[in-house]
Parts: C-alpha cells; sequence; structure tokens
C-alpha cells in the first residue's frame, strides 16, 4: 500500500504550493500532466527549506535546517520518508537523477540566510546560483526526461530565467527583507541611499537576465513550454509595474499583481502560445 502514501505526499506537495504561491501553481497546471507531480515536489521541498530560514524565529533555525538537510539526504538514499514532502521530493531525485550537487547549492544558499545580512558581489552570485538557478536546473531535468545533451544545451538560459525571478523577488521584498529581516541583497547598496538611479541599475541586470531565459523557453520542449512561459508573462509583469513604481514606495510597500490580473494573463498568453505567436 506504499503507493497511497506516494499518492497523499505528492498531494502535500501540490497543496504546498497552491497555498504559497497563487502564480506558480497556474504555471505548474499549465505543464504537461505528466511532468506536473515532479515540479510540485521540488516547489515543495524548496519551500520548506525557505520557511525555516525566513519564519520560524522562534526555534534554532540552523538546527533545523541541518536537521531538514540531513533527513533529505537519507529519503534520497532509502527512497522513501515519512515526512511527505521528503518522500515526495526523493521520489522525483531519484526518478529524474537530479544531480545531488544542486540540492546541496541550494541547502548553502539557505544556510546563507541564517546568518548573513549584507552581501559583496561574490556572495549575491553564489546566493542567486543556489537559491534560485539551481532550482531551475532541477525543473530542466524534469522538462528534457533525461537527455542530457539537451540540458546542457538549455542550461544557461535556465539558470538566466531563475536569477530573473530572483532579483525580482529581492526588488519585491525589499521593505520585509531589509525592515523585517535586516538583509540587503543587492551588493554595495546603502539602503538609505536606495534611489530612482540605483534602482534603474538593478533593473538593467534584470532585462538582461530575462531576456536570455525567454529565447531558452522557446527552446524548451513543448510539454513544458507553456507553463514555464506563463511564468515568465507573470513575473514580466510584475517586474514591469515594480520599473513604473518610484523608489521611495518600493522600500515602503511590497507590490502585487492581483488574481484576477494573473487570470486574464494566463488567457492571453494562452492564445499567444497557441497562435505561435511567443
Amino acid at each position: 500500500m506504499k503507493h497511497v502514501f506516494d499518492e497523499i505526499s505528492h498531494e502535500m506537495s501540490t497543496l504546498t504550493t497552491k497555498r504559497y504561491s497563487t502564480s506558480f501553481s497556474l504555471g505548474i497546471r499549465m505543464l504537461s500532466q505528466e511532468i506536473q507531480k515532479p515540479i510540485y515536489a521540488i516547489y515543495g521541498f524548496v519551500r520548506f527549506a525557505d520557511e525555516i530560514v525566513d519564519t520560524f524565529h522562534d526555534f534554532d533555525k540552523a538546527a533545523l535546517l541541518e536537521d531538514f538537510r540531513a533527513q533529505t539526504y537519507t529519503a534520497i538514499a532509502q527512497g522513501i520518508s515519512l515526512n511527505p514532502i521528503l518522500n515526495s521530493f526523493q521520489w522525483a531525485v531519484n526518478y529524474y537523477k537530479i544531480p545531488h550537487d544542486l540540492i546541496e547549492t541550494f541547502l548553502e544558499s539557505m544556510k546563507m540566510d541564517l546568518n548573513k545580512q549584507t552581501y559583496d558581489e561574490e556572495q549575491y552570485k553564489k546566493y542567486i546560483l543556489g537559491s534560485a538557478e539551481v532550482v531551475g536546473l532541477m525543473c530542466l531535468k524534469v522538462f528534457v526526461a533525461g537527455d542530457e545533451n539537451e540540458y546542457q544545451r538549455l542550461k544557461p538560459a535556465a539558470m538566466k530565467l531563475g536569477s530573473a525571478f530572483q532579483k525580482i523577488n529581492f526588488l519585491r521584498d525589499l521593505k520585509a527583507d531589509y525592515k523585517a529581516l535586516g538583509r540587503v541583497y543587492f551588493p554595495g547598496i546603502d539602503m538609505n541611499e536606495f534611489n530612482a538611479t540605483v534602482k534603474h541599475d538593478i533593473e538593467r541586470d534584470i532585462e538582461a537576465d530575462f531576456h536570455a531565459g525567454y529565447l531558452g523557453i522557446l527552446e524548451l520542449p513543448k510539454k513544458a513550454r507553456f507553463g514555464v512561459y506563463l511564468a515568465y508573462v507573470y513575473y514580466y509583469k510584475l517586474f514591469s509595474k515594480i520599473k513604473q513604481t518610484p523608489a521611495k514606495i518600493i522600500l515602503e510597500e511590497r507590490v502585487r499583481i492581483p488574481n484576477n490580473k494573473k487570470v486574464r494573463l494566463l488567457l492571453s498568453s494562452y492564445v499567444r502560445h497557441n497562435l505561435n505567436l511567443l
């Protein structure tokens, strides 16, 4: 009856994704049915690790993260975990042969969030690699279904897209990261002097990542293309709204895209995709 437990585990990963991110949930639902389950599994794993370092302030976060790391590798080695999120994730890792170095790089970035408050250029790049780019590569492993040549060909673009998404998250969450958690991810920036010029420089960097990531989307297998494109469209809309928002407002408010607009973006993106207008 292990298949029942496995199904419950996958349902928990799906529920976790839906409760934490309506945008990613929409994107995953637009993937081919056959690859939705492993992408939910990856997101659930990433989300739980992120929660440890971001919200469990009344607990020993370092100990919790290390325990989560140990349980992750035990689950992968044994092919099972009584933690449903890790049971779902280990299945995806073992079935799609997701490299362990991607997992370790991700967990190292989460570890940086335990103590790191400000980042220099090298640390900034290391954090983005682990927190976003390798997550894109985990998903890419699923998308190409074991085709190593395709994985290597699409790898640079997948990393750029993940980087763009993460940098937009940094801008969107500037208030919470700085005022609530004391973190400044963008290197060399004095938050007391965050202004239109600084914001514009960050936006130019994001624009370049977006362009490279978009070209990679066009090369994805059909079963994955529309779901990833939808996530791209949502993030680009969010990015556009951030660009139109003054720097001083970014420091005081979290820019959002309302759910009804997300639905409209879904419909317009679906039409563009079906008419080959990407």
